[in-house]
């Protein structure tokens, strides 16, 4: 019954995001090329080092569209389908055929069942614990609004893990490999206070978002990225937004994702923070093309996607980092 209730819920959940075929879809992602001028390739040393030359063939593609817009991860992840067993033609009058033990399915151990809770907590976040018995130290997908994370239960099949919110209606689904999983649904209506933007991709690509607030240089206050990521406690303090990394980084080809929320109904000055996409060049990725997507929420208005497809330097370029500036907009800040 819970793999089957998983199964509709990840069938709604594709109709929410992709839309049902046959249907015109106005909104359907066209793909630019992006100005190599906004490909910035700079030193991973101090910043009064040179900056290098734009490579010869770096390019990059994004394409945006609204929420019915395809995502660009998808998760190994996902339930095995569902077979239903075929039903044999029976003449009348004829006795019933005498089921074969080996074949009668096993009633599923209601202490396998796996459980998940949805608790609104502060900032947009919904706090998600979920326990399955029977999946202990086990690799799992989480999946809320398009966005897609990898994460892993502990020895007793216990996960605690904070989300910040893409949606009102928040709704959760985790899936294990074997099709095991399960739902929750959190309201979540502080979301109309913040603005929201989310960077996701899959295995090593030493992708990275930045936000530089109100003119602040780069590595200074008011730069947050993964380093210095802040937390609730700095929008509680108005010292401005906060950034939360998510997927298991030691899992092989995990999928990852950063989401930076900056409080627009608690601002207390208007100007701009400048938001941007960094590819480190690594031994990983180098000479390789790679994939990410961006979801964004602004002043309440609906949840937008942009997909990236990055041809990166070759390996010779190494230790050197690319900065897209215009895969997401800026956001302008008013004082409330």
């Amino acid at each position: 019954m819970a793999s089957a209730t998983l199964v509709c819920a990840l069938g709604i959940g594709y109709v929410m995001q992709y839309g049902l075929p046959g249907m015109d879809n106005r909104d359907e992602a066209r793909t630019r090329p992006m100005a190599l001028t906004d490909i910035t390739p700079t030193s991973s040393a101090a910043g009064d080092m040179p900056r290098r030359e734009p490579e010869t063939g770096v390019s990059a593609r994004i394409a945006e569209g609204t929420h019915s817009a395809k995502a660009a991860l998808q998760s190994t992840d996902a339930p095995a389908p569902i077979t239903l067993a075929a039903l044999e033609d029976v003449s009348p009058g004829a006795a019933p055929a005498t089921p074969d033990m080996q074949s009668v399915q096993s009633v599923p151990d209601p202490a396998c069942d796996v459980t998940m809770s949805a608790e609104p907590a502060a900032g947009a976040l919904v706090k998600l614990t979920l326990d399955a018995p029977c999946n202990a130290s086990e690799r799992l997908t989480l999946h809320h609004q398009g966005m897609m994370v990898t994460a892993a239960t502990g020895k007793n099949g216990h996960l605690a893990i904070t989300v910040p919110a893409l949606a009102e209606k928040a709704l959760f689904i985790a899936s294990f490999a074997s099709g095991d999983g399960a739902t929750a649904l959190a309201e979540v209506p502080t979301l109309s206070l913040y603005d929201r933007v989310a960077l996701q991709w899959r295995g090593d690509t030493g992708l990275g978002l930045h936000a530089r607030e109100f003119g602040a240089d780069y590595f200074g206050p008011g730069h947050v990225h993964a380093r210095t990521a802040r937390d609730l406690g700095a929008t509680a303090r108005g010292e401005g937004g906060f950034l939360v990394s998510l997927g298991d980084g030691t899992a092989p080809d995990a999928l990852r994702a950063e989401i930076y929320t900056f409080p627009r109904g608690a601002a207390h000055r208007d100007g701009t923070v400048a938001l941007s996409v960094e590819a480190e060049i690594t031994a990983e990725n180098c000479d390789h093309p790679i994939e990410a997507q961006t979801l964004e929420i602004r002043d309440s208005a609906a949840l937008r996607t942009r997909n990236l497809l990055l041809d990166m330097p070759g390996c010779d370029a190494m230790g050197d980092f690319l900065v897209l500036n215009n895969l997401v907009e800026d956001l302008t800040i008013a004082a409330r």
